[in-house]
């Protein structure tokens, strides 16, 4: 869904490859977010995945989106990693699959046409492993709920209140 520039609400995308272990932790992360919690006013979660510029015209319209990722800074497997603003070409400088450059190519593209949403961050933990096979480890299963949280208080901090899910929804 496309909406008008500058429309109210945030955007939470989650990106990667659940084909690619750790990588796909985005995705993970956007489906337990979906499945546990809805948000008032609405946040439009869209699953990313490997889209890269086709992402453009959502992120372009939004005033605010929040990307889920791995994030590869060289740290403790599982670390929660928060990256915003000026310091997520850097951050995304060492890719750990091909959305990632992709992102930074969306994001410049966005800058240099004058539609680069007034606030983004990447939220996001450190992989331990990122090749072909389903599922994550376990440093980033041990901390999933700490990136879950940390998305809950940012889409607080701009003005969503989360309201958790009956828990048959995901029993």
């Amino acid at each position: 869904m496309i909406r008008p520039r500058g429309t109210p609400g945030a955007l939470v995308i989650g990106l990667g490859n659940p084909l690619m272990g750790d990588d796909g932790l985005g995705i993970a992360a956007l489906e337990l977010l979906r499945a546990r919690w809805t948000f008032e006013p609405a946040v439009e979660l869209v699953d990313g995945g490997t889209w890269g510029m086709n992402l453009l015209p959502l992120i372009e319209t939004a005033s605010r989106v929040l990307f889920l990722d791995a994030i590869n800074l060289s740290v403790a497997p599982g670390q929660l990693l928060i990256v915003e603003g000026d310091q997520l070409p850097r951050a995304l400088a060492t890719k750990l699959s091909p959305h990632q450059i992709d992102l930074r190519e969306v994001l410049a593209v966005a800058e240099l046409r004058g539609t680069l949403p007034a606030e983004f961050v990447v939220l996001g933990l450190q992989p331990e492993t990122i090749e072909l096979h389903d599922g994550l480890s376990q440093p980033l299963r041990d901390n999933l709920s700490a990136l879950l949280t940390a998305t809950r208080a940012r889409l607080s901090g701009w003005g969503h209140t989360a309201h958790r899910r009956d828990a048959s929804v995901y029993a």
